[in-house]
């Protein structure tokens, strides 16, 4: 996931300079009494709203934002920062088709080392950032150590790749599941649930 850039934050800063213009000041946890009710130690009810917009369109305007979660736009745009410097925000990316890039496979491998060790583990994980074709990558507990999921663009190059992979260190033995359709794919966190809960 790409980090926020430079060009990101510019843009930020252009809206913020546009909306403290046209507005005042407002404090950042100014909210009208019995608004916001915690549900989360360091997350307000606006805060998961902000989160839940822009985790839906990350590429929302300050403006749309502050009008959809029902603050002004300069606390808005103050909150968002926070949230990025706070981690809860990791990036911004768009979100893209493979199929239609020309990968049309999509395979889960579950992969069982030889040895558990942490350097051996750490070892595999290194190994695995380094693989193109490797899109995510889980360890996990049980019989199963780890599981990518992996995209190629076609079976013959797929097939290449676990061939390489079997014959990583500390690498036992590898099952592979075709993907052969997806019936729910939601990048997204459910906030719904902590608003509601």
């Amino acid at each position: 996931m790409r980090e926020i850039s430079h060009c990101t934050r510019n843009k930020i800063a252009q809206v913020r300079s546009a909306a403290l213009r046209e507005l005042p000041i407002i404090a950042a946890n100014t909210v009208s009494p019995g608004s916001a009710k915690p549900v989360s130690k360091n997350l307000d009810e606006i805060d998961l709203k902000i989160l839940n917009e822009i985790q839906a369109d990350g590429r929302i305007t300050n403006v749309e934002l502050a009008k959809r979660v029902g603050i002004s736009p300069p606390p808005c745009l103050r909150r968002v920062r926070a949230l990025e410097e706070a981690g809860y925000i990791l990036g911004y990316r768009g979100l893209l088709d493979p199929r239609k890039l020309g990968f049309d496979v999509t395979v889960f491998a579950s992969v069982h080392l030889s040895s558990q060790a942490d350097a051996d583990l750490r070892a595999f994980e290194e190994f695995v950032r380094a693989e193109p074709l490797v899109r995510e990558c889980w360890m996990l507990s049980g019989e199963v150590d780890f599981i990518l999921k992996c995209v190629a663009p076609d079976m013959a190059t797929f097939q290449e790749f676990v061939t390489h992979l079997t014959a990583a260190p500390h690498v036992r033995n590898v099952r592979t599941s075709l993907v052969l359709h997806n019936s729910k794919y939601e990048a997204a966190v459910p906030l719904d649930l902590k608003v509601a809960g």
